[in-house]
């Protein structure tokens, strides 16, 4: 069964009204004969040029030049098939290097990506589908391209790290940059979302404010947030700009929230007050409300790194029932995290009952807590030889389905938890079933299944399984929607470029991967043993030109005739 999403795609799909009988017939008929006259015309050139060939065999002297070539041919010597076949063997090996390469880079081949792309609409070449507009075939082609848009869309990581406290710090350590260009622009379009609205203009320091969120070199940003704070000193969204940026620790980062806090609170209540006089006064009273969420959110992210946990479970908890409608900050899955981490996991058990819903989307962190959840009852007595000896019970059966259903959602994930794949920071943007999402849940949550004995143990024995039940998972799900073609292409615009992504499904190696390494190989041994056995090899040539001497001058008298 797959999640909740599938009803609403199969209402509109049943909704669709069918096109007119007429105009279907009318367009398929025009459609079918568009593509026979399409698929005729290289056989059309084909046999115009066979019959070019034949009228002019005589001016051209064909037979006379076909036996010089003979005679050039019998008149080699082995040093030149020498030198043939290495040169051709070199030559392909380099296009198999470059093959290899673009590959392992690109995911695709480049000789079949030039010839789709170039030759073959020089060749006539169209598309094979012909169906016509309304069939069952289109609307599931529709149906299938909404759906690889919803799963394909990137997400702001709930558990998102400081950028000064914490990811500078792995910059001044390592000299590497954890973030990309496009994650922090996705961040700055955050920002300016969450912060900034059309009345900014009504405070000089909200106005400041809204260049800094749009400034991309970051001692700009932290000198605009200071000149802001001249302007107005209970201006809260400059105290989070120099607390996610300036602020070196997460001591200093709490700090500056709590001047922040202080600031928009006071913002909030009298944005309260006013929110009814003006439509203006209704979007600053959201912007204010996403400011003051915001700031307690990462006040509670600061009291978890400090070992507040209680406190910061109290912050959490209090956002969400203060705030039901902001469910789309996924602050409960701050609270998992904080819950595992006290290792309340009744509490952990009764957020999944509420989150772990077919119409609520999911995530990683759910699927996954859900399979820990259930594992931590079975895997400390787990043994895979007494469970093929005497079969799974009950509870080993629900708990290798929950593990299963976690890596149909997200396959990345058990090589980070199995230490099979170097962990690196996460990224403050994810993409839901991708590799970046993986990455985001198994740098927190890996501890949490190190501490339950066994756990990790029955994952290793388990998770390739799931990959049996799934065959072919681009074309079919079993729990889930079939598996997003795109996320290689968004996890490789996420994520550093010295990590190595993680592609599932593995794509095969391309044809011309293939053919490029064959022809090489055989190449460089044809060339080996004409350098070995010259006259050999030289017999044979010699055999091999005779008979396609015999086999032309039959041709040719067969023409003539």
């Amino acid at each position: 069964m797959a999640d909740g999403d599938g009803l609403g795609e199969a209402a509109i799909a049943a909704a669709s009204p069918a096109s007119a009988p007429g105009l279907s017939l009318s367009l398929g008929w025009r459609e079918r004969l568009r593509a026979g006259l399409a698929g005729t015309g290289a056989s059309l050139w084909f046999v115009a040029g066979l019959g070019l060939l034949y009228a002019l065999r005589v001016p051209l002297r064909l037979c006379e030049n076909l036996a010089a070539v003979t005679v050039f041919l019998n008149s080699l010597t082995p040093k030149f098939y020498v030198a043939l076949t290495g040169t051709s063997s070199l030559i392909s090996g380099l296009i198999f290097i470059f093959e290899w390469w673009y590959f392992h880079k690109h995911g695709t081949s480049f000789i079949e990506q030039v010839s789709v792309s170039h030759l073959r609409p020089l060749m006539g070449g169209t598309e094979s589908s012909i169906s016509e507009p309304g069939s069952p075939s289109n609307n599931r082609e529709s149906e299938t391209s909404r759906q690889n848009l919803s799963e394909c869309k990137v997400w702001r990581n709930p558990l998102n790290l400081f950028r000064g406290a914490e990811y500078r710090r792995y910059t001044w350590v390592t000299g590497k940059e954890p973030l990309t260009y496009y994650d922090m622009n996705l961040s700055a379009q955050d920002h300016q979302t969450f912060f900034t609205c059309d009345t900014d203009f009504l405070r000089p320091s909200d106005t400041v404010m809204q260049k800094a969120w749009r400034e991309r070199n970051p001692p700009a940003r932290i000198k605009a947030a200071y000149q802001a704070l001249e302007l107005n000193n209970d201006c809260a969204t400059a105290y989070v700009l120099l607390a996610e940026e300036e602020a070196t620790t997460i001591v200093d980062a709490e700090r500056l929230f709590k001047q922040a806090l202080k600031a928009g609170e006071t913002i909030y209540r009298r944005s309260q007050q006013c929110q009814h006089q003006s439509p203006q006064h209704e979007a600053q009273l959201r912007r204010d409300t996403n400011v003051l969420v915001y700031i307690k959110r990462r006040l509670a992210m600061c009291a978890r790194k400090l070992g507040r946990i209680r406190e910061a479970v109290k912050i959490m908890r209090d956002l969400m029932k203060e705030f039901p409608p902001l469910t789309m900050l996924n602050i409960h899955e701050n609270l998992l995290e904080s819950l595992l981490e006290l290792q309340a996991y009744a509490d952990v058990q009764a957020v999944l009952a509420k989150y772990d819903d077919i119409s609520l989307p999911k995530s990683a962190a759910i699927c996954y807590t859900a399979a820990l959840l259930k594992t931590r009852t079975v895997s400390d007595k787990f043994s895979p030889e007494t469970a093929s000896r005497r079969g799974l019970s009950t509870a080993e059966i629900n708990a290798v389905e929950a593990i299963h259903r976690a890596v149909e959602f997200n396959p990345h994930v058990p090589k980070y938890l199995l230490e099979m794949k170097s962990l690196i920071l996460p990224p403050e943007h994810i993409l839901k079933r991708g590799d970046s999402e993986a990455i985001a849940y198994a740098f927190f949550h890996l501890q949490h299944w190190k501490r339950i004995e066994g756990a990790l143990h029955l994952l290793q024995c388990t998770w390739e399984g799931t990959f049996r039940m799934i065959p072919y998972p681009l074309e079919k799900g079993h729990l889930f929607y079939p598996y997003p073609s795109c996320t290689e292409t968004a996890d490789r615009e996420l994520l550093p470029s010295f990590h190595h992504v993680s592609v599932y499904p593995k794509k095969e190696i391309p044809f011309f991967i293939h053919f490029t390494a064959g022809l090489c190989s055989s190449t460089a041994m044809i060339a080996f043993l004409t350098h070995q056995f010259p006259e050999i090899m030289g017999v044979f040539a010699k055999a091999n030109t005779m008979e396609k001497a015999v086999w032309e001058s039959r041709a040719g008298s067969t023409i003539q005739d």
